[in-house]
């Protein structure tokens, strides 16, 4: 299992992870982005998607402060990824 800080399949795979993420969601012009729980397989984050959370992207948000508030919504995913995946 796996979190990632975007909307998956969107900023996924070989060098997507941490500031390369929101970077790329603001350069891209994204309104929304957030964060995806998903279980591993052998390709970079390509499994079965869990639940995904998501959150706006500000007019004024640098790459710092747009991972603080997906960094939220990550504390609520994994634990309820968890949750899901045990079937509880």
């Amino acid at each position: 299992m796996n979190i990632h800080p975007s909307l998956l399949p969107a900023f996924g795979g070989k060098g997507y992870y941490g500031a390369r993420v929101h970077r790329a969601v603001l350069e891209r012009g994204c309104q929304v982005t957030g964060c995806t729980v998903h279980l591993v397989d052998e390709i970079y984050d390509n499994g079965p998607i869990l639940l995904q959370r998501w959150c706006r992207v500000e007019s004024d948000d640098t790459p710092t402060t747009l991972a603080a508030r997906v960094f939220e919504e990550e504390l609520l995913a994994l634990p309820a990824g968890i949750e899901r995946f045990l079937g509880r």
